[in-house]
């Protein structure tokens, strides 16, 4: 599964206490002395300090309070409603039902909008960073030492959601070291990175897939735009069977060169998506990824995960004794 986000650049402001020397414009002469010739001088004024907008660190250490002191979080992408669901966007009763099923409704949407941008600049770092040569623990341990410094950790108030899931080609999800591991990211591996952050109980759950060897970008590709299609046709009153539908479609449009040889992209058919409830990353109802007959509908006040996975092979998982969700 991947996604992507755009991070946005904090709007606060410090103060940059270096001085600065150089004249303004508009100097201001002052009256000349007994031997100046009757011409004035001029008075050099110094400049007010500059202020300059607030910068994170690398790697990024810095709380997010320190650049939203407000609390208000940016928001992420915003998909209207389509077709037969547009009806909702002017309906005052079904936009009350919502407030409703949202306990402090714009409480929700910070804390969710606090966990995304978190997310967000942990992700992006991570992205920049993750090299072939580096142990998973070094890139465990660097996402999470970021998360927990940018979420500001706090018990169940704020921090990370789960371990990290760093699974390398067949493990397809749900694999973080232990104490000891040693495995090293190779040139040609498949490396599907899963960040979890929470604010509140409310818990952003998003992964994204790094490869460095073109080989496999149409297989990231196909994943990305099954993804994006989940996300774009999720909504109040979605059939959650039509939904994977819709995914599968869009996955299986793809194929993928490996070796002179192709191979048709294939959804996981037994690894889904999910509802999330606070404090629960697993919240009942499931998103799969191939058109079923489910007639469960997503209902106002439901957060999902909308998650894809792809794959060359049969598309089934198998669960492996050292806890990794393994692709055949």
């Amino acid at each position: 599964m991947t996604t992507e986000s755009k991070l946005l650049q904090p709007a606060d402001e410090v103060e940059d206490n270096g001085q600065n020397d150089e004249a303004d414009d508009d100097d201001e002469p002052i009256a000349g002395d007994a031997t100046g010739g009757g011409e004035g001088k001029k008075k050099k004024k110094k400049k007010k300090p500059k202020k300059k907008k607030a910068e994170q660190s690398d790697p990024p250490r810095i709380g997010l309070s320190k650049f939203f002191p407000d609390g208000n979080y940016p928001e992420g992408e915003i998909q209207p409603y389509k077709d037969d669901n547009t009806w909702r966007t002017t309906s005052e009763e079904k936009r009350y039902d919502e407030r409703m099923a949202n306990e402090a409704q714009e409480t929700t949407y910070q804390s969710i909008r606090r966990a995304a941008e978190v997310h967000r600049q942990v992700r992006q770092h991570a992205r920049k960073t993750i090299r072939p040569g580096m142990t998973m623990t070094e890139i465990v341990e660097n996402i999470e030492a970021g998360t927990r410094a940018l979420v500001e950790e706090n018990g169940l108030e704020s921090g990370v959601g789960f371990p990290t899931g760093v699974s390398l080609n067949h493990c397809a999800a749900h694999y973080t070291p232990n104490a000891g591991d040693t495995t090293v990211l190779q040139q040609g591996d498949v490396l599907k990175v899963d960040i979890g952050v929470h604010v509140k109980g409310r818990i952003a759950d998003s992964a994204f897939t790094l490869t460095f060897d073109p080989t496999y970008d149409k297989l990231i590709e196909a994943v990305k735009a099954a993804t994006d299609t989940g996300i774009r046709e999720a909504g109040i009153d979605v059939r959650l069977g039509e939904l994977a539908g819709y995914i599968q479609e869009t996955m299986e449009s793809y194929e993928v060169e490996v070796g002179g040889k192709v191979y048709p992209v294939k959804p996981i058919e037994n690894l889904s998506g999910h509802s999330i409830n606070p404090y629960q990353i697993h919240g009942g109802k499931s998103v799969l990824l191939i058109k079923n007959d489910d007639q469960t509908k997503m209902e106002e006040g439901e957060y999902f995960a909308i998650e894809t996975f792809g794959s060359t092979g049969r598309g089934r998982i198998v669960e492996a004794v050292d806890i990794c969700e393994v692709a055949s």
